[in-house]
């Protein structure tokens, strides 16, 4: 069964998911200091080409900062398998985890049962990516079933470039009626 997509141009849920570093963390808001926001829902510890991918957020993180992007990644895996895949990472960026069934529908993502991954606990989210303004409305929405079709993150930051210099004045892309 398949979601219903989040539209581009509309505001973005409002859900939190604790974080690794302690507390909650919306998907939505940027904190203090970014005005733009980012949220990469990745699948999880047993997923090579997250681990891949999630280390070239790491790298790319210098490059949001200066765009004030803030970044979230977040993930259905528990608090203990999140801890264990980030130790692999080290990353700059907040981890959210325990992302449920529910929000991952509401977030119109592709989920994937147990047999779709090895050593998979419960269902998780298929990849997703969020880029919202400062004003909370979804700029950029990039959601697969599959781990390998992903935006290049050197492309994305790129894109969130030129937006935040004409977002004022540019319609959001893929809103006509």
């Amino acid at each position: 069964m398949t979601s219903p997509k989040l539209a581009a141009g509309t505001a973005f849920p409002a859900l939190s998911l604790p974080v690794l570093s302690g507390g909650t963390r919306s998907l939505s808001s940027a904190r203090d200091g970014f005005d733009w926001m980012l949220t990469i829902v990745y699948r999880g510890k047993h997923c090579p080409l997250c681990t891949a991918y999630l280390k070239e957020l790491n790298a790319a993180l210098p490059d949001l900062t200066a765009l004030g992007v803030d970044v979230l990644a977040v993930s259905a895996d528990s608090e203990a398998r999140a801890a264990a895949h980030m130790a692999e990472i080290s990353p700059s960026y907040d981890v959210g985890y325990g992302l449920t069934v529910p929000q991952m529908h509401k977030l119109g993502l592709y989920v994937s049962g147990t047999r779709n991954g090895t050593d998979v606990e419960a269902p998780f989210a298929e990849p997703g990516l969020f880029v919202l303004d400062a004003h909370r409305v979804l700029r950029i929405v990039d959601i697969s079933n599959v781990p390998f079709a992903r935006p290049s993150l050197a492309s994305i930051v790129k894109g969130i470039g030129f937006l935040k210099d004409r977002s004022d004045a540019m319609p959001v892309n893929g809103t006509h009626a």
